[in-house]
């Protein structure tokens, strides 16, 4: 790099993210955050060919990349640079930040020598597998440094995974980084090592990691208040039969998956109910934080457009609609991103890297239950700028997301060699589909939603619980009620400790009051939130076996009969049968059958 383009940088400094300090080349720029440091130091000791560098998103991945690739060109370890991105938004939104510091990418790279003013190209992980041997020749003829950007894009052996692996074998040098868990398939991922454990398994190694944990507690990034809604759902299935659930219930997986698609359908009343809570958050949250913004992750467009309807006709203001990854929809998110405008709708496409700093408030509105996706999604909300900023997070009651929620800190390496036992339901399979619908266009349409196999009838929303810090806190509570509005209003400028002072206070506080009202006006189930777990379907068949068991060793033991056990247990511990019984129901009676068996010793 030349000395002008140092002091190019420099001067344009005050543009950056806060995620990105601004820097010249290794040696004069100003303090990188600890991690970053780290990781420079660790690299340049080691000068390693291929490079995994793991950090929670918010943590200012491409700040790393781009002093990394700066490093490289100013020692002349490289003489070109090619940045891999999943999305057209990311990939210009790398050259733009480059460009910051005097690397200058050309975003619009297809064919043909590239321009002598530029130091590389930003691609896509899908331009790569169109054209391979594109990029290989490129990368041939000139010393490259590829940085591969979310790196699990490149884990699908069929198309990018192995383009990838063609064009980019013969690099230099390869920085490859990833924010969240990698693929859930047992497909190796290009020029990620991999290493045995103990258990015969081999993980991905990361070689460094800077996970959600770590970065919290260096302010790096804001934590995450989750508000989850339950409520009544009602629909009909395929073959004509009406259905109804309270979303949080343990069901069978396409109970689950049903009452949730219900919860979410605009014509219920559950999704206004939440976007007008989720606004009234985000008020509470730019008295603190004046340009605060809020982002509805949909499933689909059509959603999407009836979402931000009902945004409109609830706070008189437009939201910005993003439905597809075009050059249009990638100038509606940096115009909502430099703007103060409240709501911002989109599918699925801003769940992944886009930096949109000063989202605060989101909608979980799409039925997505992979640990990746979740963990990219929450990613967009927890960029900080400063001290004290929280994000607020708002949920169905899902089993699955309740329990992503409380996992944040939680680290995941990529597993080879998964073991799967005879008549196990692959868990992996909708992220699969997920990721081949993504080289596809994004948004076409596919036919899925006209074979629902119901439809939504109705739904009510009901303030379930907040969850923060792996703690969960709440009674159940009617929209609009003094007790929700008690979560809502929790101040957006707020330490981590102090937050969760305030909510055990507001939960004590409602607490005492349902104590005090009368018996006949408990309409709700008015328990903490701690004491109202909510399990899936698979650890309420669990809970099960374990009972039968426990049966079946006392019946051993006493000599009595099965079905006298499990009516002796109904008649003491009260409920419906096993097959009906909650999961608090059948933990009882597993404590009281083992109670019995003890005294009989």
């Amino acid at each position: 790099m030349t000395t002008t383009a140092a002091s190019s940088s420099s001067s344009h400094s005050h543009h950056l993210s806060p995620a990105f300090p601004g820097r010249a080349p290794w040696g004069t720029a100003s303090k990188l955050r600890a991690w970053q440091q780290g990781a420079m130091e660790k690299y340049i000791q080691e000068q390693p060919r291929d490079f995994l560098a793991v950090a929670t998103p918010g943590a200012g991945k491409t700040t790393f990349a781009l002093t990394l690739a700066s490093w490289l060109l100013h020692h002349h370890v490289v003489q070109q640079v090619t940045v891999v991105a999943p999305t057209e938004h990311l990939k210009k939104q790398w050259a733009e930040a480059a460009g910051r510091i005097g690397i200058r990418l050309d975003p619009e790279y297809s064919a043909g020598p590239l321009g002598r003013e530029y130091h590389g190209v930003a691609v896509t992980y899908a331009g790569v597998g169109v054209r391979p041997m594109l990029h290989r020749n490129r990368v041939e003829q000139r010393k490259t440094l590829v940085i591969l950007d979310e790196i699990h894009h490149a884990g699908d052996s069929k198309s990018w995974g192995e383009a990838c692996l063609e064009a980019f074998e013969p690099a230099t040098r390869r920085l490859a980084l990833t924010g969240t868990p990698f693929r859930s398939d047992t497909n190796p991922i290009p020029f990620v090592a991999y290493e045995e454990g103990t258990d015969g398994i081999r993980r991905s190694a990361a070689d460094y990691t800077y996970g959600y944990g770590s970065a919290l507690a260096d302010n790096v990034v804001r934590p995450v208040i989750f508000l989850s809604y339950s409520g009544n759902m009602r629909w009909r299935t395929k073959a004509g039969d009406e259905v109804a659930a309270r979303l949080g219930e343990p069901m069978t997986k396409d109970a689950v998956s049903q009452a949730w698609r219900t919860a979410l359908d605009p014509r219920g009343d559950w999704m206004p109910s939440v976007l007008r809570a989720a606004d009234q958050r985000l008020s509470e949250v730019r008295k603190a934080v004046p340009d605060a913004g809020a982002l509805v992750i949909a499933s689909d467009q059509d959603s999407a457009r009836a979402y931000a309807k009902l945004i409109r006709d609830i706070t008189g203001h437009r939201a910005t609609l993003v439905l597809s990854d075009d050059s249009g929809a990638s100038d509606r998110i940096d115009e909502f991103s430099g703007n103060d405008d409240r709501w911002m709708v989109a599918v699925r496409m801003v769940s992944e890297g886009v930096d949109v700093p000063r989202l605060a408030v989101g909608v979980y509105a799409t039925t997505i239950s992979t640990p990746l996706f979740f963990a990219q999604a929450v990613g967009r909300f927890v960029r900080s700028r400063r001290r004290g900023e929280t994000a607020s997070v708002f949920l169905p009651t899902v089993p699955d997301l309740l329990s992503f929620a409380g996992e944040m800190e939680r680290e995941r390496d990529h597993v080879l060699d998964r073991p799967k036992k005879d008549g196990e339901e692959d868990p992996y399979a909708e992220e699969d589909k997920l990721l081949q619908e993504a080289e596809r266009q994004q948004d076409e349409d596919t036919g899925e939603q006209d074979m629902l196999p119901f439809e939504a009838l109705e739904s009510d929303a009901v303030f379930d619980r907040v969850t923060y810090n792996g703690d969960e806190f709440g009674m159940q509570a009617h929209p609009g009620s003094e007790e929700e509005q008690d979560y809502l209003g929790i101040p957006g400028l707020l330490e981590p400790e102090q937050v969760q002072l305030l909510l055990q206070k507001r939960q004590a506080r409602q607490i005492a009051h349902s104590r005090k009202k009368p018996d006949g006006e408990a309409d709700l189930l008015e328990l903490p939130a701690e004491r109202r777990p909510v399990v899936t379907h698979k650890e309420l068949m669990e809970l099960r076996r374990q009972l039968n068991t426990m049966v079946g060793a006392y019946v051993h033991q006493s000599g009595k009969p099965h079905g006298v056990v499990h009516t002796e247990l109904r008649r003491v511990c009260g409920g419906p049968p096993s097959a009906e019984a909650t999961a608090g129901q059948l933990r009882q009676r597993i404590a009281k059958v083992q109670e019995w068996a003890t005294r009989m010793k």
